[in-house]
């Protein structure tokens, strides 16, 4: 099925695009709103989410979008889980598309696994970690822990290669600890160290651009590669 899809992502992300081009169907179209921020924390996300976002899906809209992805997760889990729901209908009724938030992606990805302990590692500080923790909580998810490498340049996030990304999820985990690993934020390299973690750990991995490829390409009608 032909679509243009929407991606609203940070302006400094350099992973989104890229994950989401190598993936999509052949015949779909990639069409991206930025938001400007730089630094990774609470407070950076806050002004990027009421200052600067609204200006990307207005232009956003102009595309006219078939389908829009909310593409920052930790964004999306900073307010909760019911102000990101509203997020969503807000970008949706905008843009007139169908829409979805990576965050909530996430959430639908882990439970259809059934994994009852999830393992979390980021690139974030600790005040980025326990919105996450909150928000996979809120859904009923059990986090065993939650680790971060606290960068706090968004551009530098994109420099951790997959290689370190597998290693720290090793670090920090055990097959024996964890039903499934949960790796965020869509500018890290996580979906290509997907597969060697997946390896090395024994169980189910699910990272932020993977959970969104998924169900955007469900909404297409295209099954998932990623």
């Amino acid at each position: 099925m032909s679509a243009r899809v929407g991606l609203i992502v940070p302006s400094s992300n350099t992973v989104a695009e890229v994950d989401f081009y190598r993936r999509l169907p052949n015949d779909s179209t990639l069409h991206t709103g930025r938001m400007h921020l730089e630094e990774t924390t609470p407070e950076a996300e806050a002004v990027m989410l009421d200052d600067h976002l609204p200006a990307a899906v207005s232009d956003l809209a102009t595309a006219r979008p078939d389908v829009v992805v909310f593409a920052c997760t930790s964004a999306g889990a900073l307010r909760g889980n019911a102000y990101e729901a509203q997020l969503v209908d807000r970008i949706a009724a905008e843009t007139g598309a169908e829409t979805f938030s990576v965050a909530a992606s996430v959430r639908q990805a882990i439970t259809a696994r059934h994994a009852q302990r999830v393992g979390v590692i980021t690139p974030y500080v600790d005040g980025l970690n326990d919105k996450i923790r909150e928000s996979l909580e809120a859904d009923g998810l059990e986090v065993v822990g939650i680790h971060g490498l606290g960068i706090t340049e968004n551009f530098a996030i994109a420099e951790v290669e997959p290689e370190r990304i597998a290693q720290y999820a090793s670090e920090c985990f055990g097959p024996e600890q964890i039903d499934l690993l949960f790796a965020s934020c869509t500018n890290f390299r996580a979906l290509d160290a997907r597969e060697r973690i997946e390896h090395e750990l024994g169980v189910p991995v699910v990272t932020s651009n993977h959970a969104a490829l998924e169900i955007v390409l469900d909404h297409l009608g295209t099954p998932s590669t990623a």
